[in-house]
């Protein structure tokens, strides 16, 4: 049988591939072998054609609301599962409906199911879950996950949205330069040099710049591609994810705001683990891991470290740079009280509002700064087409 994996080499690198082996364990036991730290494994697809369809944020949350409704009127999981599988449309994702539907008819745990598919339900989910069996609350804590998972979804949104308008005027201020430089600069060319005269130095720099473009296009596309392609795989190196990580969250005005969606994102999961039952430790190594940037990792692994050596979350906090002074005293007044939990989830419910304050801001100031570098852009090519011709009107 073969099996899709994503897996950590012993530099850092994310690969990905096939391995032939009869159970998911076998086969992760071949990838260790080889020195692979496994992130991801599961069977390949076999039946769904060249391009399968995705699994979506929007179809597990549906999936889990429907079952955190089913399963809280008294159907059994077995049922539920069947259920939605018969409604289904997405083969993909009633390929994988049905495989725990059998997982859990054959007698496993769900929590145990849903780790053979880590593509789609990630530790969090699992982790969730297999709190709710020990504690025989399933129904409500899918909903709870449901929620979870709508508000990372939404979070996810809105930063989408917040960056599609500078990075649609960004393409667009090049695509107007690319289209002055090389089309319409070209034609005023001949009339200049017919006329003989004296290029003013703005002209002659935009004139040199369209000539590199024109003389030399295959050599800017090798080179864009090239650029592309290196900052692709650069990030997946552990030297190239620290540098953009960085760039990130120390951004002129982007950085704050990616700050703040990485402290919603860690606390909001560690809020929602505690509140759930899952041991501290593991809630809080959870944290780091959905924190998707390596100095929140980083601090969240110092964290998990030191709490295990017998030290408060808001003694390790206080005076990091990454965490602000207020939410190390909220953390600090939850563990003093025993409500952590309670005390994290209004937390991230508050940073949720930080948040969407934040990218509101960050938009505002970004569209006029976005609008000025694409009226300088063109300006500047602006000028240096009308200097000649006011200097030709003056001649007699």
């Amino acid at each position: 049988m073969t099996y899709q994996y994503r897996a950590r080499d012993s530099f850092g690198s994310v690969l990905g591939g096939s391995v032939e082996a009869a159970t998911p364990e076998e086969a992760a036991a071949l990838l260790r072998r080889d020195g692979l730290h496994v992130l991801e494994i599961e069977e390949a697809d076999g039946d769904e054609g060249l391009f399968p369809k995705r699994i979506t944020k929007s179809d597990l949350i549906y999936v889990t609301s429907q079952l955190a409704i089913m399963v809280d009127t008294g159907i059994t999981l077995s049922q539920a599962l069947g259920g939605i599988v018969e409604q289904e449309t997405n083969p993909t994702l009633r390929r994988v409906l049905s495989d725990l539907k059998e997982s859990v008819e054959g007698g496993q745990d769900f929590s145990a199911a849903l780790a053979r598919h880590p593509r789609y339900f990630d530790n969090t989910y699992v982790s969730l879950v297999k709190a709710s069996e020990v504690t025989g609350t399933l129904g409500p804590m899918l909903e709870r996950i449901a929620g979870y998972l709508r508000k990372e979804a939404e979070t996810r949104g809105k930063v989408r949205a917040a960056m599609a308008y500078p990075t649609v005027m960004m393409a667009l201020a090049c695509g107007v330069t690319i289209f002055l430089l090389t089309y319409i600069l070209p034609k005023f060319m001949p009339l200049f040099k017919s006329k003989g005269t004296e290029l003013p130095r703005p002209t002659l720099i935009m004139m040199a710049v369209s000539d590199a473009l024109l003389g030399y296009w295959w050599l800017w596309l090798i080179a864009a591609v090239a650029a592309l392609v290196g900052f692709l795989y650069g990030r997946r190196t552990a030297p190239g994810r620290k540098a953009v990580d960085w760039i990130k969250i120390n951004a002129p005005i982007v950085g704050p705001m990616y700050r703040k969606v990485t402290i919603s994102r860690g606390i909001r999961t560690l809020g929602t683990m505690l509140a759930s039952g899952v041991p501290v430790m593991e809630a809080i190594r959870l944290a780091g891991a959905v924190s998707s940037n390596f100095f929140y990792e980083r601090l969240w692994t110092r964290v998990h470290d030191e709490v295990a050596g017998g030290k408060r979350i808001c003694e390790i906090l206080r005076g990091d740079p990454l965490f602000p002074n207020v939410l190390v005293q909220m953390i600090a007044a939850g563990e003093d009280t025993g409500r952590l939990d309670d005390v994290l989830e209004k937390v991230s419910t508050y940073y949720d509002r930080e948040v969407e304050t934040s990218l509101k801001a960050t938009t505002s100031l970004i569209e006029p700064i976005m609008i000025a570098v694409m009226g300088v852009v063109v300006g500047t090519i602006g000028m240096a087409l009308m200097l000649p011709i006011f200097s030709l009107s003056k001649q007699p």
